[in-house]
């Protein structure tokens, strides 16, 4: 990226980023934006799309099977994004780096390759009362084709697991543990590494996927650290665009696992009489690659890699800080999700007041929040809610953004109050 800005932990003025984002200098119904709505999706820096921009532009060609020099590049650069993502979460291996189209692509992969591999109706397991629909549905779906049985960890009012009813859960005939690693509907950061060394204490075989679509984006991560057999994460919440995702999984793990989807550049060799299959990870990307989305999601790396997750989790915990006080001064609201180690995600409901009302009276005020379920409606069932609005952080968020919210709540209020 030019104009390098080298830093190092919680050193840096973040502000200073915010220029970096075109869109952010726009207006929303004659109003600033303030975009609140970056656990859905993150805006895009000018790095990424200068990077994505001169692959189009300039240097486009299909990889890994082009003799001529453009392709021989880009398949170089494609790889070398591998080799920086698998740096990013400590990943001994690029080999473990599957690229996918997205973390429900990825956790699909997992289901029906490993899951579908290696479950017997006899089997169980478990997920958490805070998953994702991505990584709840793919499951009922394989459920029904072999019939194992799904428990949940609960979770309380504060939105915190409950790791004693975990351990009360296991069994002899559990094989697979599911996790979200920071819950996109309540910001709560789960204890992934205690998850794993539980689940591998009490059976070393087990496996464990690590949700890390919201964790990616809001702090270090590291796999070899956490233990887990899966992690996976999505381009479009890092800063990238869409349509690219990562499924990391160990070598051994990979290595049993039948291919997901036949194609093209997945195989070894082709005939009637039978079909071989390449090694992993390029076994399980059949196809033309998102060639120019996976330079855009190395850009994005680079980007974050640069500022620094350990800077970027102080300045969004310091906005989290600030917009849970301002957030708990309006009378009649109710935050959602009070656990006490959060990323940027605020959930909230106003008494008298549906989500979605409150949604579009802030779009009036140039605020962009996100209303609805969030994509986990077991959860808000245990939380007792239909919905709730939701303000998430970015690295570009500043609290003129949330001043901004808080000045649309004061009006949602004078409206239904």
């Amino acid at each position: 990226m030019a104009d390098p800005r080298p830093v190092t932990a919680n050193s840096v003025d973040i502000s200073q980023y915010r220029a970096d984002f075109p869109i952010l200098a726009t207006k929303m119904n004659d109003k600033p934006l303030a975009f609140l709505d970056s656990g859905a999706s993150a805006q895009k820096p000018r790095a990424v799309i200068d990077a994505m921009s001169a692959v189009v532009e300039g240097a486009y060609s299909n990889i890994h099977r082009g003799l001529y020099k453009i392709s021989q590049k880009l398949t170089e650069d494609v790889e070398a994004v591998r080799v920086r993502v698998a740096s990013f979460i400590n990943d001994p291996s690029d080999k473990n780096i599957v690229f996918t189209r997205n973390t429900t692509d990825a956790i699909n992969l997992v289901v029906f390759s490993w899951g579908k591999a290696h479950l017997t109706a006899r089997d169980e397991i478990i997920l958490t009362d805070m998953e994702h629909h991505a990584n709840i549905v793919p499951w009922q779906l394989l459920q029904k084709e072999i019939g194992f049985t799904i428990k949940t960890i609960p979770v309380d009012t504060r939105g915190v697991l409950d790791l004693g009813a975990f351990e009360r859960l296991l069994t002899q005939n559990t094989k697979f543990v599911g996790v979200v690693h920071t819950s996109n509907a309540l910001g709560t950061i789960n204890p992934v590494k205690k998850i794993t060394e539980i689940a591998k204490d009490f059976y070393p075989d087990m496996k464990v996927l690590v949700d890390g679509s919201q964790s990616i984006v809001h702090g270090a991560v590291d796999v070899a650290d956490i233990g887990c057999d899966f992690f996976t994460f999505t381009g479009h919440k890092l800063y990238g665009p869409t349509g690219i995702g990562v499924l990391y999984g160990t070598d051994e793990i990979l290595a049993s696992m039948p291919p997901y989807q036949g194609g093209g550049d997945m195989i070894d060799r082709v005939s009637f009489d039978g079909t071989t299959y390449r090694e992993a990870p390029y076994r399980f990307e059949a196809g033309t690659p998102p060639i120019v989305e996976i330079i855009g999601l190395g850009a994005a790396i680079d980007y974050v890699s640069e500022i620094g997750m350990d800077n970027i989790a102080a300045h969004e915990a310091e906005l989290l800080t600030y917009g849970t006080q301002k957030l708990n001064e309006i009378e009649g609201l109710t935050m959602h999700g009070t656990a006490p180690d959060k990323a940027g995600i605020m959930s909230f409901t106003i008494d008298g007041t549906h989500p979605s009302d409150i949604g579009m009276i802030l779009d009036q005020c140039g605020v962009a929040v996100r209303s609805g379920h969030h994509c986990c409606m077991p959860l808000m069932e245990k939380m007792n809610v239909d919905a709730t609005t939701r303000a998430s952080l970015g690295l570009y968020s500043n609290k003129a953004d949330i001043d901004q919210l808080i000045e649309g709540l004061h009006k949602v209020k004078k409206m239904f109050g």
